[in-house]
């Protein structure tokens, strides 16, 4: 009877094969972060044709995902993230169904043909794909399962292949989707609910800092903070340096010049390249200000700086993400405090230089100039430190 159960070609102890079953579903998450999601969907790096088809294999292999497919619905939760038309965001659909049904939410978009259509192009389409790839989708796993059955024996090979099939579906479409939109730390104030959520990293491949993905959707780095650990990077960087990949966007880092006396189109074109480092640096403000606030209220006020003090988790929250009490609550609060409502009346005026505008270059640095030029005379020293730094980069 054992050597029915485990007379693999490999007979292993337990834990040997549950290092089997990490190291195959470790490659497996690889390939959906770095062939489906930073190379097919963002287009953040080029890959060889010896790397990008190994990674359409073992996808094909252990996952039967459709690249069209996965690229399409990732594209549509970029263009409609934490709506009512994301596929999978636990703002709309709850945590619970995101995280434990997640893979469902992506089959029955990815079988819309108006998502696919719109939103699936550049996606490969050569003989391979058309007639075995996405044609036959369970043939793949059916061969690795024979394979798992063959190496390790019945029991162990199929509990292997069972890891391997609900790897990507929980930890993917369910972490990632999930989590990613509901707990965590946010580095950047992005208008959805992107978290990051470190440390796990080994087993999502860097998926996990989805807050600065949703920041820097093209960079094929994910990490921004001295203490992340972008695992896909590194496998990024070891293909680069084998010539298997060449890495096309990272995330802008801010350069710092001496303090022009003025904006000119150099400066526009910085801070828009740098429009999240100057809201971050600008929620830091307004907690810093308010924090001054608070102090005035609750010697002139203490009822209302009781009443007003939760408001400050709000602050460096994109006003899209609020919800209706805490709009109404920051409503209510800004009267009591011209020096708030300053900041925040500024911080929209701020962010529609880099939104969609029909306004000329010349028209644009105009209002950043005036913009800079307010804020220095506002007598706010966190907005006229903000102000500074936007005129110093380069």
């Amino acid at each position: 009877m054992d050597s029915l159960l485990f007379g693999g070609v490999f007979v292993l102890p337990w834990w040997g094969y549950a290092l089997v079953a990490l190291a195959l579903t470790h490659v497996t998450i690889v390939s959906v972060t770095i062939f489906l999601h930073r190379h097919q969907a963002h287009h953040a790096l080029e890959l060889h044709p010896l790397a990008s088809h190994f990674f359409r294999l073992w996808l094909w292999l252990t996952t039967g995902m459709v690249t069209r497919e996965w690229a399409a619905v990732h594209r549509k939760h970029h263009a409609k993230c934490d709506t009512a038309d994301d596929p999978h965001s636990p703002q709309v659909y709850g945590i619970n169904r995101v995280l434990w049904l997640g893979v469902f939410l992506y089959v029955k978009e990815a079988r819309k043909p108006e998502t696919l259509e719109r939103y699936g192009h550049g996606t490969p389409n050569d003989w391979i794909e058309r007639n075995l790839y996405s044609r036959f989708q369970v043939v793949g796993i059916v061969l690795t399962g024979a394979a798992d059955v063959m190496l390790f024996g019945l029991l162990p090979g199929l509990l292997i292949l069972l890891t391997q099939v609900l790897w990507i579906p929980f930890w993917a479409a369910g972490v990632i989707n999930g989590v990613g939109h509901y707990w965590g730390y946010r580095n950047w104030p992005t208008p959805d609910w992107s978290t990051n959520i470190v440390p796990w990293g080994v087993l999502i491949g860097g998926e996990e800092l989805h807050n600065n993905h949703h920041a820097f959707p093209t960079s094929a780095k994910l990490s921004c903070k001295w203490f992340e650990f972008d695992v896909g990077w590194m496998y990024i960087v070891i293909l680069e340096t084998l010539g298997l990949a060449r890495v096309k966007h990272v995330a802008p880092t801010p350069h710092v010049a001496p303090l022009k006396p003025a904006v000119d189109p150099v400066t526009l074109q910085a801070v828009i390249a740098y429009r999240y480092d100057v809201l971050a640096r600008y929620a830091r403000a307004l907690r810093l200000a308010w924090a001054g606030e608070l102090r005035r209220l609750r010697a002139r006020a203490p009822e209302d700086a009781r009443k007003f003090a939760r408001i400050e988790q709000w602050l460096a929250r994109d006003e899209k993400t609020l919800r209706e009490p805490e709009r109404k609550a920051l409503a209510e609060a800004l009267p009591k405090s011209p020096v708030l409502q300053t900041m925040i009346s500024m911080r929209r005026e701020l962010a529609a230089v880099w939104g969609r505008s029909s306004a000329t270059r010349e028209q644009l640095v105009g209002r950043l100039q005036d913009w800079c030029r307010r804020a220095e005379a506002s007598g706010i020293a966190p907005l006229r430190e903000l102000a500074e730094r936007m005129r110093s980069y380069a």
